[in-house]
């Protein structure tokens, strides 16, 4: 077990204030429809959107904000030691945005995301390029895969899911895509400037 660092722990509280803001306002003033992405075709986009979608959840899907808060913890928390609580939210905060824009340009008109999805893809990313040989046990695999393997799996998934979406799909694809793109960008970039944060 690891310890949480700082800025981890504040974004898994900040999310969780949000998820329970969502379940116990959402019946009185929809406040999930407010801070949701929308496409910038949609009458209901608004540029704010691009930052309050990856701090919202589905409040009918406690899965959906567990997974992402583990997730978060288990590869940020490396991270924000690696590169110290401020490259490490800066970098959180792009994916994130780099995930919306890539949602928000190919959603549905009338369909909304939410989730911190986006930039915890930036984070596998990133992840699978320090440590590519790191072991991970994923369902259904009975084995184990490595980081720089798992990132390559979950990148076909979404391709392939955001170029044949299914009738019930409601994952939000392109904004993992665009949040993993950014974080390999980002690292590579960070490891060719500054080679002693690696």
């Amino acid at each position: 077990m690891q310890k949480t660092t700082s800025i981890v722990l504040n974004l898994i509280i900040i999310n969780a204030l949000v998820y329970v803001a969502q379940m116990i306002m959402d019946k009185t003033t929809g406040l999930t429809n407010y801070i949701a992405l929308y496409s910038y075709q949609s009458e209901n986009f608004k540029p704010y959107q691009l930052v309050t979608h990856m701090f919202a959840h589905d409040p009918g899907n406690f899965f959906h904000i567990l997974f992402n808060m583990y997730a978060l913890w288990m590869f940020g928390a490396v991270l924000e030691r690696v590169w110290g609580p401020k490259k490490f939210l800066i970098f959180y905060l792009v994916c994130g945005l780099a995930a919306g824009i890539a949602q928000m340009f190919t959603m549905n008109i009338n369909g909304s995301a939410v989730g911190a999805s986006g930039a915890i893809m930036g984070l596998l990313a990133a992840f699978a390029y320090l440590f590519p040989d790191t072991k991970f046990y994923i369902l259904p695999f009975p084995f184990p895969i490595k980081a720089k393997f798992m990132v390559a799996i979950y990148a076909a998934i979404d391709l392939f899911g955001g170029l044949h979406p299914g009738a019930a799909d409601n994952i939000a694809h392109f904004a993992h895509l665009g949040g993993m793109v950014m974080g390999f960008i980002l690292v590579i970039i960070w490891g060719k400037t500054n080679t002693k944060t690696f």
